[in-house]
């Protein structure tokens, strides 16, 4: 027996000698869908159970699955205020198992190209698990926690000064990854929401760097501005209440991290029902996928998650795409995103005549991990286009941990 499945039998061994089967066969299978990871379209929060048959439930899904366990080569960049930029590195595989690459490409590549990976809000660089377990060994990937987040040091400036964290703060970030991670070579720049931004503040800061080493980008459920105007899918009035009281709601939060973070624990399966409708917009999302990402947006503290917000009412970076003009590029929104629109993306598709422009039926805010096949798939082909693989050439099954790891992963 395993160990989830011992779970499941516990929790319904402990239900039932309260008396209360009824609720110890929900348990029950809730646990052991969770830990089978199967995409049964059951959501623990949609469960009439108590709140230490859910606890149970949630502890099953943090064991099912491998979601966040590949590691690379650790490094650390400074930033221009001293916080301290937590990155991994994933080389290409020469040598043993690396005649992979070569009978998968026949031939080495001329040049190495890296390829850099920008997360999102309130995630961190697991949140390209899929994609980083397809490319592993393949091509030169550089994966980075931004400023607060992961394992990445709590903004200097924030800390120590208040100074609010803005978009051109992050794009300053990135540059100083780059140098320490990837200081030569052609680039291939991919960001995730706000690591899409932070992707166009580099460029707005550094066009020479883009034009001198870019070779391509991807920009995946983000926006250029305006997300002052984003409803959220609120009804009108219910968004103009958000937007005149949030701020100073998370202002006031992240003045009482201490008191509200041990509230999120308490109310943990309400933040699970948010989360989710967030997120994702499929209705057979894996549980064990809802529940990895649920882990990351719980791991970021509230007054991080209060810094960052005003920045991106601030965020405008629409003439930056300028530079990215000519280069083979990548927009690629979920078609049901509420968090970053997908008519976001399609306005910078228009700013990139070269970019192919898809957009993924049934799917949500963080569309790498709920349809991680179609994501990969494009980013293959991205890469195929700025040469840093040959255009016949697969990047290995998608998601298939167990078969494109590497030693130490």
């Amino acid at each position: 027996m395993s160990e989830t499945s011992a779970q499941a039998t516990a929790a319904v061994t402990e239900a039932a000698a309260s008396g209360s089967w009824r609720r110890a066969g929900l348990a029950g299978a809730a646990i052991g869908v969770v830990a089978a990871g199967a995409a049964a379209g059951v959501a623990v929060e949609r469960l009439t159970v108590g709140r230490g048959m859910r606890r149970k439930a949630r502890l099953a899904l943090d064991a099912s699955g491998p979601y966040g366990s590949l590691r690379g080569v650790p490094g650390k960049a400074y930033a221009a205020d001293g916080t301290e930029l937590y990155y991994e590195v994933d080389e290409i595989d020469e040598s043993g198992t690396g005649t992979r690459r070569r009978r998968l490409f026949g031939r080495k590549t001329p040049a190495p190209v890296t390829v850099v990976f920008s997360h999102g809000y309130c995630l961190n660089q697991d949140s390209w698990h899929f994609q980083r377990a397809a490319l592993r060994g393949v091509v030169r990937c550089v994966y980075w926690d931004q400023r607060s987040h992961g394992r990445s040091g709590r903004g200097a400036e924030q800390v120590e000064a208040g100074t609010p964290v803005s978009i051109d703060t992050l794009g300053g970030d990135l540059k100083a990854v780059v140098d320490a991670a990837a200081p030569e070579g052609p680039l291939v720049l991919v960001g995730h929401s706000m690591g899409g931004m932070t992707v166009m503040a580099l460029a707005d800061q550094h066009p020479g760097l883009v034009r001198e080493r870019v070779v391509g980008t991807a920009l995946v459920g983000t926006s250029s501005g305006r997300l002052g105007e984003v409803n959220y899918g609120l009804p009108v009035a219910g968004v103009n209440v958000v937007r005149r009281v949030l701020p100073g709601v998370l202002k006031a939060l992240g003045q009482r991290a201490e008191l509200v973070e041990k509230g999120r624990r308490a109310t943990a399966d309400l933040f699970a029902g948010i989360i989710k409708r967030y997120s994702f917009a499929s209705r057979d999302v894996d549980p064990a996928i809802a529940r990895f990402a649920e882990r990351m947006i719980e791991g970021t503290p509230i007054d991080v998650v209060a810094e960052f917000y005003p920045a991106f009412q601030e965020h405008d970076k629409t003439a930056a795409l300028a530079a990215f003009a000519g280069l083979p590029a990548l927009v690629l929104a979920g078609e049901q995103d509420l968090v970053t629109p997908s008519e976001h993306s399609e306005a910078i598709a228009e700013l990139l005549p070269d970019a192919e422009f898809v957009l993924v039926p049934d799917a949500g805010h963080l569309v790498m991990l709920e349809h991680p096949e179609v994501v990969t798939d494009r980013l293959a082909d991205l890469l195929a286009r700025t040469g840093a693989v040959p255009a016949a050439a697969t990047v290995g099954i998608y998601g298939d941990t167990g078969s494109t790891a590497q030693p130490g992963g």
